[in-house]
């Protein structure tokens, strides 16, 4: 979220969580080798910023699974409402 409105730096990202500036890299690192961020050298910073590509495959997987559950879902909808009709005329 931080990285949504601007790019940072390593080290003000750091200083936002409770944890050390080495776990905070790892965590750093995982998004940049998964296609999340990006990371440019700015004199003696490392500046983070977001990389849309990365999401635009989390957002493919997503999709998948919604055409999945939205058939699912209907029938449920539709056998229901049947079972619903079938117990008032009973």
């Amino acid at each position: 979220m931080m990285l949504s409105k601007e790019k940072r730096s390593i080290n003000s990202i750091a200083d936002e969580f409770n944890i050390s500036r080495p776990a905070v890299s790892k965590h750093i690192k995982v998004l940049y080798e998964t296609g999340f961020i990006t990371i440019e050298d700015k004199g003696r910073e490392r500046m983070c910023s977001l990389q849309q590509t990365g999401f635009n495959d989390v957002q493919d997987w997503i999709n998948v699974f919604e055409k999945y559950w939205s058939v699912q879902l209907r029938s449920l909808d539709t056998f229901l409402k049947k079972s619903s009709r079938k117990n008032k005329k009973g």
